[in-house]
Parts: C-alpha cells; structure tokens; sequence
C-alpha cells in the first residue's frame, strides 16, 4: 500500500486476521519512538485472551503487516496485548465479558454507582448495588470501569456449597 501509515488503514487491514482466530480488535495505537513507531494492537475474547494467544496472534499480524506494507518503509515494533481491566466499558460486549466484576459507573448527569454486573444485552446491563439490581443504560453511561479487588466476598450460595461439602466430608461421603 502506498501513502502515510494511518490507524484506520491499519485496522482495515488487521480485522479481518483476528476475526479468523476469533479475537475483537479493541484499540490500535500508531506511537512515535524514535526512528521507529510502536504499533500497539489491543485484541480481547470471550472468556479472555492467552498468552500463547497473544504470541501466536503477533506472528500472524506481523506477517499480515509485511506483506501488506502498510507500514512502509519506516521501522516500527508491532506490540499485541489485551484489554487489561484499566480500559473503560464502551461496548456491550466488555459489559458481558466483566459479569460478576465490580463495575463503577459515572453517567452524563455526574450521578455515579458502583456495583456488580450482573447481566447485560445490547442497549443495556444489570448492576447490583445493595442487593438491588439497576438497569444501566449504555447510552447514559459518561464512562465506566472495572474495580480492582483485592479480596471478593464468597458470591451468592458459596457459603451454602461450602457449608455442603464440609458436611459431607464429616460424614465420610465426598
């Protein structure tokens, strides 16, 4: 390809390579480093990504990507990582791939809840917040982010299952 390396003609370039090993694009980066630019790729999954995945993946971008030429004749370093949980929530998709996590949601009236997900559909997610679940709609969202915890209570019936197994340990069952 001829003409300036662009984000949006690198990400036409690289989606369709990651739809094939079932991975979302979720950002690309074009940095200045020098005389090379970073090439930062952000790739997520249903159910998280690898490492090997994220190895494998840079392999098969890098040959995408020379092959292409759409870097042209500057050098660059192609980095391929995932999301990490200090990415906000713009998608449905990063609301249903956080269910179960401690979400804090600031809408655009500046109103705020923090809470977990416990659901979520295209125009909107469930949180729960004090044993009460809100329907948050996406479209009121100013920006939302997972929280990062460091001890998570037992979720609803550990405690019950816990309380099970101990029993039937005792009675020599199990």
């Amino acid at each position: 390809m001829n003409g300036p390396v662009t984000r949006d003609r690198v990400v036409d370039l690289l989606t369709p390579a990651l739809d094939d090993v079932g991975l979302d694009l979720e950002g690309v980066e074009l940095i200045p480093a020098g005389r090379r630019t970073l090439l930062r790729v952000v790739v997520d999954a249903d159910g998280g990504v690898t490492l090997d995945q994220l190895a494998e993946t840079s392999v098969t971008l890098g040959k995408v990507l020379d092959a292409a030429d759409v870097m042209g004749t500057r050098p660059y370093t192609l980095e391929v990582t995932s999301r990490g949980v200090d990415r906000p929530l713009t998608a449905p998709r990063h609301w249903r791939r956080n269910q179960g996590r401690l979400v804090r949601v600031v809408h655009h009236d500046g109103s705020e809840l923090t809470g977990r997900v416990t659901g979520a559909d295209d125009e909107s997610a469930g949180l729960e917040v004090d044993g009460h679940v809100h329907q948050i709609e996406y479209a009121a969202v100013a920006k939302a982010r997972v929280q990062v915890e460091f001890s998570r209570l037992p979720a609803a019936g550990d405690e019950e299952r816990a309380s099970r197994d101990e029993a039937g340990s005792a009675d020599g069952e199990g």
